[in-house]
């Protein structure tokens, strides 16, 4: 069997590296950019590079964004008393797809988890704790999967955070044990937000 020219198997290499995209997935992918119109590969490319020249994150809630500070933490309509604590800036796209949420965000960029070699220090802790000593937060939901690394982050967070007159919940029903927030559909993330319980 003939092997692939180099130039679609590095291709290939590179395209498998994204996520939810397996080796037959990106030589698929591969052999249908290298056989497209060469001015729709380069608009491809450019764009791809724009996006990634664009867009930042947040420098108070982590967020992506192309404008600083990302527009729900300059949304004055949102409830700046109420802060959704998130593992990823992805989650927040899920949430806010929901519709039924209205304070702002927090992004921890991770979750503890001392076998990979992330601990509280590689987190947007003290950045939290720096909003809470700047703006009039009166409740965090802790909005991170039930997986053993989710727990034990919104068990150490409810007992680093904790402090009179702030209230600490976590979602609640319908996520799937194990799983992240990517996953669940707006009506369960609506649910999980309505029945979120304060952690002790």
């Amino acid at each position: 069997m003939a092997s692939l020219p180099e130039p679609i198997t590095t291709l290939t290499g590179i395209l498998s590296r994204l996520p939810g995209i397996g080796p037959r997935s990106a030589e698929r992918l591969a052999l249908h950019l290298v056989q497209s119109d060469v001015s729709e590969v380069k608009q491809l490319a450019q764009i791809l590079v724009e996006a990634r020249e664009r867009i930042q994150t947040c420098p108070i809630c982590g967020s992506l964004t192309e404008q600083t500070p990302c527009s729900i933490c300059s949304d004055e309509r949102r409830d700046g008393g109420l802060i959704c604590l998130v593992e990823r800036p992805t989650d927040i796209i899920s949430i806010e797809k929901s519709g039924t949420f209205h304070g702002r965000y927090h992004v921890l960029g991770g979750k503890i988890s001392p076998l990979n070699g992330v601990g509280p220090e590689d987190l947007r802790i003290s950045e939290l704790e720096s909003r809470l000593s700047q703006e009039p937060i009166k409740e965090i939901v802790v909005a991170l999967g039930t997986d053993v690394e989710g727990d034990a982050t919104s068990n150490y967070l409810a007992k680093k955070l904790a402090r009179p007159g702030l209230r600490i919940s976590r979602i609640a029903h319908g996520l799937p044990a194990g799983s992240g927030l990517e996953f669940a559909d707006e009506l369960t993330l609506t649910h999980a937000l309505a029945g979120r319980r304060e952690m002790e």
